[in-house]
């Protein structure tokens, strides 16, 4: 399979100059299988070049995993150009709730006032579906999601494909401000989706300073990602969800101190970036920018 990262920024979109390196634009990643199927994780801003890229040559079916409907999450639903395509067969996977069907928490934003077009007009008519906490087959690859530590009903994902694992925990709180390392590891939220992958896109926001004055608010630490990662067995580690307050110079600090996390393997953790793209296959992982 190979993964396009198209947004990496956390909370709101942040474009100007001091983001251009890492891009301004929130969470989506688009992923290839082996089989030709397309899925589609979260659909922040960066769906929006997304559906760009792909309208000339829309697969058939595409299956769009959204973690949670934060609006940074779903508002470039609405400006993805596939979702307005007659014929094309859309499934729409978030988590489930007690209290509302997916399409109508949905359709709350694809609606007046918030949005001129109303979800029921759209001409994909997509199909939706709760996230599948038992691995679901999708062309040449297994999915499945789980419950992890966020504001509000929130998911991560772990697709599995020729002996590889790629996993997506964009959002993600694993502490809670407690001391990670004292934690058992199967007592961690999400370690069990995350365990063994050979690549792990994880919630980086805060950098350790920054974090006391944030605990709850559902997002992780650097020393946390790192922590979490060593204690899931996690091969490589692709830090996600970028505060929108941090400057491309600032990422590349909390790069470093990340890398000092694991002396010897630096090259085992990564920043996220538009535009970068992950391999997986028989011969292993490749990252490119």
């Amino acid at each position: 399979m190979q993964a396009r990262v198209w947004g990496c920024r956390g909370s709101v979109a942040a474009p100007g100059p001091e983001t251009i390196r890492y891009g301004g634009n929130t969470s989506c990643v688009e992923v290839r299988l082996a089989s030709g199927h397309v899925v589609i994780l979260d659909a922040g801003t960066g769906m929006r070049p997304l559906g760009v890229a792909m309208q000339d040559d829309l697969p058939a079916e595409l299956n769009i995993m959204l973690t949670h409907l934060h609006m940074d999450h779903l508002q470039g639903l609405g400006f993805f150009r596939p979702l307005f395509a007659p014929g094309i067969d859309i499934h729409i996977w978030g988590p489930s709730s007690p209290v509302q069907r997916l399409a109508e928490r949905i359709a709350m934003y694809l609606s007046p006032p918030l949005f001129p077009v109303r979800l029921e007009d759209v001409q994909s008519q997509p199909t939706f579906h709760d996230a599948p906490e038992v691995g679901v087959t999708i062309g040449s690859a297994t999915i499945r999601a789980a419950k992890v530590t966020h504001q509000g009903p929130t998911v991560g994902y772990r697709i599995e494909e020729g002996g590889r694992a790629f996993v997506y925990l964009p959002d993600h709180e694993p502490s809670l401000g407690a001391d990670l390392a004292t934690v058992p590891a199967a007592w961690m939220s999400g370690h069990d989706i995350a365990h063994g992958a050979d690549v792990l896109l994880h919630d980086g926001q805060y950098g350790d300073h920054e974090y006391p004055a944030h605990i709850g608010w559902g997002h992780s630490r650097v020393s946390d990602a790192m922590e979490f990662a060593n204690k899931a067995d996690v091969d490589r580690l692709v830090l996600f969800h970028h505060d929108p307050y941090h400057t491309d110079d600032e990422l590349e600090v909390l790069l470093a101190d990340a890398r000092g996390h694991w002396s010897g393997m630096e090259d085992r953790v990564s920043l996220a970036r538009e535009g970068m793209t992950i391999q997986l296959d028989e011969t292993g992982v490749s990252i490119r920018d």
